[in-house]
């Protein structure tokens, strides 16, 4: 991916180490938690997560507010014993539920000819952090993309600021509708190397 790389590699360091976030004693704690959550009568012997700015011990209290104010909520009546679910700390790659739901609509637009792996779904809190995730997967530090341009200008900062991958513009023209050419991508290519 780099310029002058001979690599053919496809996806970055980053994105192919074996160092995810989850092999940490942070985790570890995370875990034990999960296995064994304290409460205060049912298990006053079990584990109080304290690694995380949240909450667990005021769910009661949060869902008593919720059925007690219906009008302020966007929690359901049906769904209020379900909120802690998606209130807090959440699965990096997004909520099980709505990558499965996700991977079914996918398939049935397809007419149902392809199925999709909610394992290999990613969400994202927007397109910016969606961009810049998927920069950090494709390219190492000093990689480049060739970019048609105009492009949205923000594009360096959300997509090179934290990767520190480089955009190449590929020049377009009104005077074909900004098609992008051959001649444009090899101009952009040969400067670019």
């Amino acid at each position: 991916m780099a310029l002058g790389n001979n690599s053919h590699q496809l996806l970055s360091k980053i994105a192919t180490n074996d160092k995810h976030g989850e092999n940490s004693p942070y985790f570890d704690g995370w875990k034990a938690y999960d296995s064994n959550p304290f409460h205060p009568t049912k298990n006053p012997q079990g584990v109080i997560q304290m690694g995380l700015a949240e909450n667990q011990l005021c769910f009661d209290m949060i869902q008593e507010w919720i059925r007690n104010n219906p009008k302020a909520s966007i929690c359901t009546a049906e769904g209020v014993n379900q909120f802690k679910y998606i209130a807090n700390f959440q699965d990096y790659h997004g909520l099980p539920e709505f990558r499965n739901a996700v991977a079914n609509f996918m398939s049935k637009v397809r007419g149902g000819r392809v199925r999709f792996d909610p394992d290999r779904i990613l969400m994202s809190g927007g397109a910016t952090g969606a961009n810049e995730l998927i920069m950090f997967c494709l390219a190492d530090a000093g990689d480049a993309f060739l970019v048609p341009s105009p492009y949205y200008p923000a594009f360096v900062r959300d997509l090179c600021w934290r990767t520190r991958a480089q955009l190449i513009p590929v020049e377009c023209h009104s005077s074909n509708n900004f098609k992008i050419t051959r001649e444009a991508l090899e101009e952009s290519y040969r400067k670019a190397k």
